[in-house]
């Protein structure tokens, strides 16, 4: 193809000294340049990969006992016809499952140990078209939630803590009291543990009860359901949807999505994930603006040739031209390459890191430690996108300085001594 001439002497440029001494350290400099962008974009995909999956796997298994969307009444009344109002949410296209709910804070008590819990009321029927737990329980322990059995379950780190198992009895203590002529006395009642599950989080894991709806209603008095939770074909839709249910409902319904119940974990998610983000950019920065050394001694190396170009009818425009396509060229391949490793990294991190973990006899996230006991990776196009092109604009600003000064070489001065 008959390329600009422009373009053929930048490249020409761009692969100087690779047969000669002269210019061997010019080439070695733009080499590390390219490598440093290319380190720089590889690192930021693996890194907001590994987040996107350590985040992925958090949310999956914090959706996996709660519901994407909570409807209640505004003035914290019970919901009496809650299958009316599931009825009319059900209209969105958006919203797959409803079941009702009820939601309380206790202490769980046996023997000596006390700590608190909380307590959710849930129907066995309607529950497992929300919550993936309760489906996973369903043809097991959640069928011992029968109304008036007073049978709970409890979560896997909770009965560790309290050393309990299955059939043992808890006492749960509720925070409203009875007045008795000795005073005014916490409210007790003695359950019985019908089974233990594994939700795979913490903090749910450590406090939570589920018991049937019907048995917490009567122990916390609330005289129904509180409110329904609803089950969502797309979870990262879920403020979108819990807006239009709120315009739709009107002021005397409340509707609540999960990154608002868990606003602190999602808010510093997001948080710590942009300003990740941004320091590891400061990386490319730096390495994108190493190709400024690169072209400054490259217009150095080059003032006889750019005098030479100039008297033969080249305009400054064109000299502009040739070392910006250069500079322009480090980048891009520099960024493709980061682009290829970063994602050959990212996409095989469930390989690569249990390999690194026997080489080393070590373990990186340690079961007894961390919830999580492998590396989870989760490219997205959303990241990857905005990486590449901001890694191309950094080195294209970077070649914009040394090209200008090489468009203002003067050929007198620089043939002066040739």
């Amino acid at each position: 193809m008959n390329w600009p001439y422009e373009i053929r002497i930048g490249w020409r440029y761009t692969r100087a000294g690779r047969a000669g001494r002269r210019n061997g350290f010019i080439s070695f400099i733009s080499g590390v340049s390219m490598l440093g962008i290319s380190l720089g974009v590889a690192a930021l995909i693996i890194v907001l990969s590994v987040m996107n999956g350590f985040q992925k796997e958090v949310r999956d298994r914090m959706l996996s006992v709660i519901a994407h969307v909570e409807v209640f009444a505004a003035d914290g009344q019970p919901i009496d016809d809650w299958q009316a109002l599931a009825k009319r949410v059900a209209q969105d296209p958006q919203v797959k499952a409803a079941a009702p709910f009820v939601a309380a804070q206790a202490l769980v008590a046996r023997g000596e140990d006390m700590r608190g819990a909380m307590i959710r009321g849930i129907s066995p029927a309607d529950e497992p078209g929300v919550t993936p737990l309760a489906a996973q329980l369903q043809g097991g322990p959640l069928r011992r939630l029968e109304a008036g059995s007073w049978n709970v379950l409890i979560g896997v780190q909770m009965a560790r803590a309290m050393g309990v198992r299955e059939g043992d009895p808890i006492t749960l203590v509720t925070p409203g009291g009875q007045t008795t002529p000795a005073g005014v006395v916490p409210r007790l009642k003695q359950v019985t543990v019908a089974g233990i599950f594994d939700a795979g989080h913490y903090e749910y894991d450590s406090t939570m009860v589920l018991m049937n709806i019907d048995d917490a209603a009567r122990l916390f008095r609330t005289g129904g359901p509180q409110g329904i939770q609803l089950r969502l074909a797309d979870q990262q839709a879920a403020r979108e949807v819990s807006a239009r249910l709120g315009a739709r409902l009107g002021a005397s319904f409340l509707v609540r999505d999960w990154t608002r119940t868990n606003a602190a974990w999602y808010d510093a998610v997001q948080i710590e994930k942009r300003m990740m983000f941004i320091i590891l950019t400061l990386i490319v920065a730096v390495a994108a603006f190493n190709l400024v050394s690169t072209l400054v001694m490259t217009v150095t190396d080059k003032q006889a040739d750019i005098a030479i170009l100039r008297t033969l009818g080249a305009s400054p425009r064109s000299i502009m031209a040739i070392f910006m396509v250069q500079g322009a060229t480090s980048g891009v391949i520099g960024t493709l390459a980061g682009l290829a490793l970063g994602l050959a990294v990212a996409f095989n991190v469930d390989v690569i890191v249990p390999a690194l973990e026997r080489l080393f006899q070590a373990s990186f996230l340690p079961s007894s430690v961390y919830l999580i006991s492998r590396m989870p990776s989760d490219p997205q196009a959303a990241d990857i996108v905005p990486i590449g092109l901001i890694s191309l604009v950094l080195a294209f600003v970077a070649t914009l300085y040394p090209s200008w000064r090489a468009s203002r070489v003067n050929p007198a001065e620089a043939l002066r001594y040739e």
